[in-house]
């Protein structure tokens, strides 16, 4: 799956931080579980925004994971204030793997 992003140089750094950030009952970060749809910059106000999803709406380590994911964006742009936006639509599904995930979870 492709992240959208209105800052193609700055989301590099972005998903980088963000593979830091794993799953912990999968054991895969959330690049590669697809979980990732957007991350959006906003130099004016100096926050970044990411607009993600959870592998089911119940997780259980869903606060966990937003919170992970927040605190990897703040490091990576000091200055910047990171707001994680959950949504559930589209859900998230086995084809949102990226081939590195699929790799890992033996769907190849």
């Amino acid at each position: 799956m492709n992240v959208l992003s209105n800052n193609n140089i700055k989301s590099e750094t972005g998903i980088n931080a963000l593979k830091e950030v794993m799953d912990p009952e999968i054991g895969l970060n959330i690049v590669d579980l697809g979980l990732v749809y957007e991350l959006n910059f906003d130099e004016e106000n100096k926050t970044v925004n990411l607009l993600m999803t959870l592998t089911t709406q119940y997780c259980p380590m869903g606060e966990s994971i937003c919170n992970s994911a927040k605190n990897k964006l703040e490091t990576a742009f000091e200055g910047y204030i990171a707001n994680v936006e959950l949504v559930f639509d589209p859900p998230w599904t086995f084809e949102s793997l990226s081939e590195e995930g699929r790799r890992f979870l033996g769907r190849i």
